[in-house]
């Protein structure tokens, strides 16, 4: 995306200061400019499912077929969520440490 794409350009609004897009998520620079801080987390697929798959044997370098044997949760999205949100309160920590909110 292109910075003029991604810009943000500020307006005033009976007195108050506001964003026409929000395209930054609420934060420039590491400062909040007011608007709603909007958070986005991509989270990858677990690869340890039961189709067999292929891999390497890296002590013979062969190519081998591997299958994922015992109990192994596919849905990591419970744990993910709780690493997100530990992730955002360091985040808003830093934020708040440096005087970073408007």
């Amino acid at each position: 995306m292109k910075g003029s794409t991604a810009n943000d350009p500020f307006y005033s609004n009976m007195g108050k200061i506001h964003t026409k897009t929000n395209n930054c998520g609420g934060i420039l620079g590491g400062i909040t400019d007011g608007e709603p801080i909007i958070m986005r987390c991509a989270v990858k697929p677990t690869p340890s499912i039961y189709k067999e798959q292929e891999t390497v044997n890296f002590k013979t370098g062969e190519n081998v077929p591997l299958k994922i044997e015992g109990r192994h949760d596919p849905a990591i999205v419970h744990r993910a969520r709780a690493v997100a949100d530990a992730a955002a309160a360091l985040a808003i920590r830093d934020l708040l440490s440096m005087g970073g909110f408007a």
